[in-house]
């Protein structure tokens, strides 16, 4: 990640009160509040439209989507049987670029976008150049053999990430070493590791 684009990732993960990346997690650790000259300052109660606006970013940002994607996801979500909130981060959580971060193959989503987008991982052997791709259950993702080799995924496959990532969830049967994991089944919202509180994200599209 650049130096620029690591300022910009964790001046948002500061502005939305939630660390997007290993390098933002460390530094909101020393400073615990908003970016800018007034971030220590004592904030004005913000509007219940500021509020549920500022959910649906810090979900937005946990994906690294646009807003256009978000917006597709949730009137998918509210098709779906079942709670809207819940299916939003469960079909997102399905992304191919989220399942390669959650199998420890990057370190941060903006990563693992790019890993897929360079056309280094497979579903179910055939290469995917979409990070929106959405993997089915059943399917494996892997890494192409000829990128197998390449330091990221050494580095992957040694466990590197393990420090900064959450456990593996129970979605995934990951075998680290091989650069493989398959999704078994269907991901569900109470196993997601996204810090978000969906009806709120629901509510902001609702209004």
């Amino acid at each position: 990640m650049s130096s620029i684009r690591a300022r910009r990732q964790t001046r948002l993960s500061r502005s939305l009160g939630l660390a997007l990346t290993p390098k933002a997690a460390k530094y909101m650790e020393r400073r615990p509040y908003g970016p800018g000259e007034h971030g220590r300052a004592r904030k004005k109660q913000d509007s219940d439209y500021a509020v549920r606006l500022r959910e649906k970013q810090r979900l937005r940002a946990q994906y690294g989507i646009r807003e256009a994607q978000m917006a597709r996801a949730f009137e998918e979500a509210k098709r779906t049987k079942g709670l809207t909130g819940e299916n939003l981060i469960e079909l997102l959580e399905m992304r191919l670029d989220a399942l390669v971060l959650r199998a420890g193959f990057a370190r941060t989503i903006a990563q693992a976008r790019q890993l897929v987008v360079h056309r280094h991982i497979t579903v179910d052997g055939a290469r995917v150049d979409r990070p929106s791709f959405r993997v089915s259950e059943g399917q494996l993702i892997g890494v192409h053999e000829r990128s197998e080799t390449m330091a990221p995924f050494q580095v992957a496959a040694a466990g590197a990430h393990r420090d900064v990532l959450p456990a593996v969830p129970a979605y995934l049967d990951v075998k680290l070493e091989s650069l493989q994991a398959r999704l078994v089944r269907r991901p569900k919202r109470s196993e997601v590791p996204v810090t978000c509180e969906e009806q709120l994200v629901v509510e902001y599209y609702a209004r």
